[in-house]
């Protein structure tokens, strides 16, 4: 899966959370500053290419929604990031977090419960 830029991860985030939508939409859900319509218009039109988005087209108007799942995107990136930083081990990463303090003792029981129960 391709990756995206901390920008077109923004606009993708917002395209999730409505399903589908219009670039005024896109635009009205951004954080303040918003960015320009023309910048928002230009990273819709990437993610096009980047197959990550589809549009429909009203007249002038486009709706874009998107074809790959947060889900789906999110697991890719884990997993990248995994491969990448922590040598491909999930034990390494999770490491890493309680080394950190990202990871606390109740949230460790909480991922061995769902391991449980997943088994």
């Amino acid at each position: 899966m391709k990756t995206l830029t901390k920008a077109e991860e923004l606009i993708m985030q917002t395209i999730w959370k409505l399903d589908k939508a219009f670039l005024r939409e896109i635009i009205d859900e951004l954080p303040n500053p918003k960015p320009h319509q023309n910048t928002v218009a230009t990273i819709l039109k990437i993610l096009v290419e980047k197959e990550f988005v589809a549009v429909t087209v009203f007249g002038r108007t486009h709706q874009y929604y998107p074809l790959v799942s947060k889900n789906a995107y999110s697991k890719g990136s884990i997993k990248s990031l995994v491969k990448g930083y922590f040598e491909g081990s999930f034990s390494n990463a999770v490491s890493f977090m309680i080394k950190e303090n990202n990871l606390s003792i109740e949230e460790l029981e909480l991922l061995l419960k769902q391991l449980r129960k997943n088994k």
